[in-house]
């Protein structure tokens, strides 16, 4: 077992993440994404889907890059393709 470096759970099922050159060690998603996740500059919103990187900063979408006077980005829009 070993403890979530999160919440202090010491787990059986607890799992490791390797990023960046460290090892991080979670009992839950929950506790991942808490630690690892970026913030959205605008909103403050954890990204935990793609997100989108301007000049060093991180947003959750183009809705928000723009919105904190970022250019260039665009969410996208439009239907998507039939599968049928």
């Amino acid at each position: 077992m070993a403890r979530c470096e999160v919440c202090g759970n010491d787990y059986v099922m607890s799992f490791e993440v390797h990023a960046q050159g460290a090892v991080h060690v979670f009992d839950s998603f929950e506790c991942a994404i808490h630690r690892m996740a970026p913030v959205c500059e605008h909103c403050m919103v954890r990204i935990v889907g793609h997100g989108v990187e301007v000049n060093g900063k991180w947003y959750c979408g183009g809705h928000c890059s723009k919105a904190a006077g970022e250019s260039g980005i665009v969410d996208r829009v439009g239907t998507l393709p039939s599968t049928a």
